[in-house]
């Protein structure tokens, strides 16, 4: 299974909405994700500069940010642009991490 990392920008004063959305998650996206091969998915924030990391296993070559074009995923993107740094279709400005160590 591959692992892929990424970040994400938090508009100011947004930290309480986007926890209030994430705990509430749709179904049909998480069911999507899940489909889609994509499990562990895990979001961290820095508090100090609104930075959110990203963590995911992958069991295929795709992740969450390849999901474009997917009627859920663009509802889902649009929701959340208010409070997100965003690109003009509304996708998550997001920056792929290289893995550069880990350990088991």
């Amino acid at each position: 299974m591959k692992r892929f990392a990424f970040k994400m920008q938090l508009k100011n004063g947004c930290r309480e909405e986007y926890l209030r959305r994430h705990n509430a998650i749709w179904p049909e996206l998480k069911s999507l994700l899940t489909a889609s091969g994509i499990s562990d998915y895990t979001i961290y924030l820095d508090s100090t500069t609104n930075t959110l990391f990203a963590t995911q296993c992958l069991d295929g070559n795709g992740s969450s940010q390849d999901l474009s074009g997917n009627p859920i995923v663009e509802r889902w993107w649009k929701y959340m642009a208010d409070i997100m740094e965003t690109n003009p279709d509304f996708s998550p400005v997001s920056v792929s991490l290289e893995e550069v160590f880990h350990m088991d």
